[in-house]
């Protein structure tokens, strides 16, 4: 059951493809390879196949094939994420269940009300962290949370599959939670060990709130430190600055008064509208494709202070009507 159900995640939006198709053409046989190999250790990853993704910044992903490795790493997860995300604290808001980029934006805009004015922000991030992230200090964390040999088994095949030591390569199923695991030993040391109210973290962007502006440059080196020593990781960005100059998390501005959508996320959706507009007008796409843009576009900027934002979209004519091709 849980092989099947790890196949109808893996296949979720990916149904068209050829190697779904094919696999899908003798199912129970393959499935059951699938079970025979997890049960008696045969199974091994896959080759990795590297591609270039530009938005909405260059980034090297790896991929590997439908079958068995995207089945197999669900399967490994339906058993272990309920496991994992009971350890997590309550604000690690990246690739869990009823977090998220906008839960994450509504609970930055409670702390900010909760701190009060004239409160300052310390904002930090990792310099490229799943590159950088170390296999024998992961396998590490991993054991003291799993202790059935079996399945430690299979983690450590696909944590150690990546030779050099180093990356847990992005466009793994199994990456982002090996990320959020990895950087809940810095969440428990805030929270645990400084006490900090005002953290949030998600993936590896995190802000720290406090009225004491000293305070904030005493935790930012404790931070460096622990991420050093610990997980032998540094940080790409650090800042405090007050918050009423507004915090630039999770693509939207957050200042006392409300929340702004980022520049550059602006941008993003004017090219894409634009993009997609042209494409229903010479047909490369149908005009309800095209009203799905919209929606999703409309849904985005409903989550902050947009009223005069969605005005000129709909002026330039990338909120309105569909022409049809």
């Amino acid at each position: 059951m849980n092989i099947y159900e790890a196949y109808l995640k893996a296949k979720k939006g990916k149904s068209w493809q050829d190697t779904v198709k094919c696999f899908e053409s003798d199912l129970d046989r393959n499935l059951g390879q699938i079970r025979a190999s997890l049960l008696d250790g045969s199974f091994h990853t896959s080759e990795y196949t590297r591609m270039m993704i530009y938005e909405p910044k260059e980034r090297e992903i790896f991929r590997l094939p439908f079958n068995p490795d995207r089945i197999v790493q669900h399967a490994i997860m339906n058993v272990v994420a309920p496991i994992w995300d009971r350890m997590f604290i309550y604000d690690s808001y990246s690739c869990r269940v009823g977090k998220g980029i906008h839960a994450g934006s509504r609970r930055t805009m409670e702390f900010i009300r909760a701190v009060g004015s004239g409160a300052y922000c310390l904002q930090m991030d990792v310099s490229k962290f799943y590159p950088t992230i170390d296999h024998e200090t992961l396998y590490n964390i991993i054991c003291k949370k799993i202790k059935c040999r079996r399945t430690l088994g299979l983690l450590e095949e696909i944590i150690f599959s990546f030779s050099g030591g180093k990356n847990v390569p992005i466009g793994n199923y199994t990456s982002q939670w090996f990320g959020n695991l990895y950087l809940n030993e810095l969440d428990r040391m805030v929270k645990d060990r400084l006490h900090e109210k005002y953290y949030i973290r998600y993936c590896d962007d995190f802000i720290i709130l406090h009225q004491d502006k000293k305070h904030l440059h005493e935790l930012l080196s404790d931070v460096e430190v622990f991420l050093g020593d610990n997980l032998h990781q540094t940080l790409s960005k650090r800042s405090i600055y007050p918050i009423s100059l507004g915090i630039d998390f999770l693509g939207y501005r957050h200042f006392p008064w409300g929340i702004l959508i980022r520049k550059s996320t602006v941008k993003r959706m004017r090219s894409m509208l634009r993009v997609r507009r042209n494409e229903v007008v010479t047909g490369v796409i149908t005009s309800d494709q095209y009203r799905a843009s919209i929606a999703s576009v409309r849904g985005w900027l409903r989550w902050g202070n947009s009223y005069h934002l969605v005005r000129r979209l709909e002026n330039e004519g990338l909120l309105g009507g569909v022409v049809d091709a």
